[in-house]
């Protein structure tokens, strides 16, 4: 079943949606979607100095809460739609105990990347970050990260499980690391708010949240937030 509405939508997206390009646009019916990838504080920060995106879909809500601060984003449609989990990538077949003896550990880059710092929070409460921090090579986005390892450029990669589930990965224990709780929002620069709160609302739906669920996403902190049906003026 697909949702039908008419709409033309830019979405700024979290790296970790990525295999979600496709699935997401196939199942919205009427609807031409564009996606921009990237990291969620390189984006925001493309928002913030006035970049026409109708969506953004952050991995983590700090930077929605930032950009509602600063008055770049409609405050009434904040949505946490998932929470996200960290996976360990390895094309060697390396496990979290063999860690102490990589070479080169890829992770997104901690300052603008949530992924990144979520990673460097499961290797500190690991007692694994200050000897490990000098052998970590940084990605810009998690996308990237993955990419290190995945060709050979890095012993492994700690990124988002959505990223990674079926490439033989072990999902990293959630409470090693902050909740990354993903959060989507319209930009005030948006040229269809009621088409990009459609999709924000289709998201928090049955069929978005099993879409989210099926490419390693997980349930958002309960009660999900829904976007009214139309701005609050």
């Amino acid at each position: 079943m697909s949702v039908a509405f008419g709409c033309n939508l830019v979405v700024a997206a979290a790296s970790d949606l990525l295999p979600l390009e496709k699935p997401l646009a196939s199942s919205i019916s009427s609807c031409s979607i564009r996606f921009t990838f990237g990291a969620s504080g390189m984006l925001a920060e493309q928002i913030r100095h006035g970049a026409d995106y109708d969506v953004f879909l952050a991995a983590n809500q700090k930077y929605i809460d930032d950009l509602i601060g600063a008055g770049s984003v409609d405050p009434s449609s904040k949505t946490l739609y998932a929470t996200g989990r960290l996976g360990l990538y390895s094309n060697k077949s390396i496990q979290w105990k063999d860690l102490q003896s990589v070479k080169t550990l890829a992770i997104a880059n901690p300052q603008h990347a949530p992924y990144g710092l979520a990673a460097k929070q499961a290797l500190e409460s690991q007692g694994l970050w200050h000897e490990l921090q000098q052998r970590i090579v940084y990605g810009e986005n998690v996308r990237q990260a993955f990419r290190f390892a995945a060709t050979g450029n890095a012993d492994a990669a700690i990124v988002a499980w959505s990223l990674v589930k079926d490439r033989g990965a072990s999902l990293v224990p959630s409470e090693w690391h902050a909740p990354i709780v993903q959060s989507g929002a319209i930009p005030k620069r948006s040229r269809d708010p009621e088409g990009a709160r459609k999709l924000l609302r289709f998201l928090l739906s049955a069929e978005g949240q099993k879409l989210l669920a099926q490419h390693g996403l997980f349930p958002a902190p309960s009660p999900l937030q829904t976007p009214p049906a139309s701005p609050v003026r």
